[in-house]
């Protein structure tokens, strides 16, 4: 009998699937062998090494001592883990385990779980790469040094619950520095200028009494009321007429990096729920014939292809599609970021046979969404082009030019399997010399947005930019960051919390390596050394901890704590732990004591500290309706509410509503009255004649409509940086006060 031992139970159960009876397939499910949790396992030796002290926890003991008993039985002992360093680091610990020379077991890899790929590996067994293996203990001993000596330092003087790590801190303060930008921007304001022309050709003002676009900025109405007159009283002729073709070039196949973004933004998927689907397709799922893995390897930063593979495609588009479709050569796609394992291959489907329609009766649904999208970027990425028709026109005045662009479909390309995500913007037939008449003349007013939040696509594609983490570290830094309450995750958007701000300031200014972008990416390109053999990696641990492990010493000397909490004496609603009050980046607020387990907070209105009488607490007309006390105006995440005066024997509370207003417009879909509510998300105008008439609107609405083609919507009265504007409840389109005067 032959052993091959790999990590998942799921892929143990698809390759056991594929081979007979001479062989038996067990999981290791994951690290059997690792640090220890309870203390820091890392010591020192003679020559300054840094000696780590594995062990086996005491759940893996069982699967270790099943293991060791089929090894016993077993003539060949193949270790059959993931081909990355951590899968090369796995099978070693595996060997050491079962007490085996890991030099004498071989070592099977293969980039998909099918019959061909497994008895292929069979046939080309190597020796584990200990240069692989040491790459993945440096990169752990670095992330234990920092995280067991910085995290106890962060929640000594700040609060309890906190971490750091080496590639988590860099990532939190890319989040902080773009909050930052956000909070210190400052809004300019500009104006545009844009004119409709006979045949209803929309142009955009290109320069103005010889100032070109790049020179042409209108600050204020007054400047743009000025070049308004001047085309008004302008008169133009077409210049000129311009047709370019342009290219759409094909998308490159997906990498671990691409596929989380694109899942991200087309899907609605964070990166952890693309990888556990992944991971699914790629372990084994059910196919017409058999289980079987649907896909390639996921945690990869390569774009390489197997020949076979990309001949395989070019079959299936010439004959789906037609030769036009198919390039001359396949095409080939380089990755030029730093660090990439050329040795791997992009991800894409195992097999073409099993299409997405096939795949369909056989894939859970978000199953079936990832695949379809892997499998369309495999063929995608190996048709021609889509080409363009870029059209432009040129109306030239005595003193004004403007531009008209378009566009033209002329070859779809790749397009036909993918879909066109623009569509044409054709330009009527004109002839250079003939006259231009304005229809309108359209002017309004913009200001400079900040900076956008990063969304988790977004950090991902930074990260792999500046060469921060590599393809299995992305998911989890983000989802750490999220779980520590560094920062929350709104409509997609990655908010830094109170103590992300108040962490990153104590790094940067006591630890400013372990949050300095350049530092991290400059340690993975070391640690890519190390895997190649171009590095010691004993070199690169020492260079790095006695310099740090001196930080850390002055760090608990010098730095100043942060922890101002005062004990209110009374309960958690949630939990029971008692409530503090502490001092934030943004004043007091109250939370509890059992952070991070418990979450729970509260504004401080309204509380009294430990010791002080209530007097700041805001009294009302109401009384309980429970125990018949006085209740009292409190405030929490959602605004006040009204809480009885005896917490904590009673514990009712109630709304606060909103002083009843009856608006003057009638409601703009019904013509019934509107009137102001309360909900726990703030107030809101909505329609009487709720649930019939749904109409809800943030502002009260005016009896003026929106003037924007095909809407019509009421206007709202507002407050928008700074400056009252009026904007459309359907179309969210604002204009000025004086534009509607």
């Amino acid at each position: 009998m032959n052993l091959i031992i790999v990590e998942s139970p799921a892929k143990a159960k698809t390759i056991k699937n594929f081979l007979g009876k001479d062989y038996e397939v067990i999981a290791s499910k994951g690290h059997i062998r690792d640090l220890p949790k309870s203390r820091f396992g890392i010591t020192i030796d003679e020559e300054n090494h840094l000696v780590p002290a594995y062990s086996v926890a005491k759940e893996n003991a069982a699967i270790v001592k099943e293991i060791n008993a089929l090894a016993k039985k077993s003539d060949t002992i193949y270790i059959a883990t993931d081909e990355d360093r951590e899968g090369e680091a796995i099978g070693w610990h595996i060997a050491h385990a079962i007490k085996r020379d890991p030099e004498t077991l071989p070592r099977i890899v293969f980039h998909e779980i099918t019959k061909t790929a497994i008895n292929n590996a069979l046939l080309n067994a190597r020796k584990i790469d200990m240069d692989m293996v040491n790459a993945q203990q440096a990169r752990r001993i670095l992330d234990r040094v920092v995280g067991y000596k910085l995290s106890p330092l962060l929640s000594s003087k700040i609060q309890k619950g906190l971490s750091a790590g080496r590639v988590q801190s860099s990532t939190l303060k890319l989040v902080v520095d773009r909050e930052r930008e956000i909070k210190a921007f400052v809004p300019e304001e500009f104006w545009t200028i844009n004119t409709l022309f006979k045949k209803d050709i929309e142009a955009t003002l290109i320069a103005h009494k010889q100032a070109k676009l790049s020179k042409l900025s209108i600050k204020n109405k007054e400047e743009a009321d000025a070049i308004v007159e001047s085309v008004k009283a302008d008169s133009f002729v077409i210049s000129k007429i311009e047709t370019k073709e342009r290219k759409s070039a094909t998308p490159p196949p997906f990498m671990t990096s691409t596929l989380q973004q694109t899942a991200s933004s087309k899907l609605g998927f964070t990166p952890k729920k693309t990888m556990m689907v992944a991971q699914a397709l790629y372990e084994g799922v059910k196919t017409p014939s058999g289980t079987s893995g649907v896909i390639t390897y996921m945690r990869t930063d390569s774009l390489n292809l197997a020949q076979e593979a990309v001949s395989a495609v070019r079959g299936v588009i010439e004959s789906r599609f037609g030769k036009k479709y198919l390039p001359d050569e396949p095409k080939v796609y380089t990755k030029k970021t730093k660090g990439a394992q050329e040795a791997h291959e992009a991800i894409r489907p195992t097999t073409l046979a099993f299409t997405p329609e096939v795949a369909a009766s056989f894939l859970k649904p978000d199953e079936i969404k990832l695949y379809r999208l892997i499998y369309e970027r495999f063929m995608a990425c190996q048709m021609n082009d889509a080409l363009f028709e870029q059209q432009s026109i040129i109306f030239s005045g005595k003193e004004n030019e403007y531009r008209a662009s378009g566009r033209k479909l002329l070859f779809e390309g790749f397009y036909a399997l993918t879909g066109a995500e623009d569509k044409d913007k054709l330009l009527p037939a004109l002839k250079e010399g003939e006259g231009a008449e304005i229809q309108k003349v359209k002017q309004e007013q913009h200001f400079t947005e900040p900076p956008a939040r990063y969304s988790e696509a977004a950090l991902i594609k930074k990260l792999e930019s500046e060469g921060i983490g590599r393809p299995s570290t992305y998911a989890p830094t983000i989802a750490t960051l999220s779980n520590r309450t560094y920062v929350t995750i709104e409509k997609k958007q990655i908010i830094p919390t109170e103590i992300a701000f108040t962490v990153t300031e104590i790094l940067e200014k006591h630890f400013p390596n372990i949050v300095d972008v350049s530092f991290t990416a400059n340690m993975e390109e070391k640690l890519d050394e190390v895997a190649d053999g171009q590095n010691d990696w004993q070199r690169l641990l020492s260079d790095f901890y006695f310099e740090f492990d001196e930080k850390v010493k002055e760090g608990k000397e010098k730095i100043v704590s942060l922890k101002i909490a005062t004990p209110l004496g009374r309960p958690c609603p949630k939990c029971g732990e008692e409530l503090l009050l502490r001092s934030g980046r943004f004043g007091e607020f109250i939370a509890c004591s059992g952070f991070p387990k418990c979450k729970y907070t509260e504004q401080v209105e309204g509380e009294a500290k430990e010791g002080e009488e209530k007097s700041n607490v805001q009294t009302s007309d109401e009384i309980c309706d429970k125990c018949g006390k006085e209740m009292v105006i409190k405030s929490g995440r959602n605004g006040q509410f009204l809480a009885c005066s005896g917490y904590p024997e009673c514990k009712n509370t109630k709304s606060i509503n909103v002083e009843e207003k009856i608006s003057e417009t009638p409601c703009p879909d019904c013509g019934g009255k509107i009137s102001l509510k309360n909900s726990r998300r703030g107030p809101f105008w909505g329609c009487e004649n709720y649930p019939k008439c749904t109409f809800i609107s943030k502002f009260e609405p005016t009896t003026i409509k929106c003037k924007e083609k095909g809407c019509g919507g009421a206007l709202a009265r507002r407050t928008y940086r700074g400056k009252e504007v009026y904007e459309c409840i359907k179309c969210k389109t604002r204009t000025s006060v004086e534009d509607i005067k």
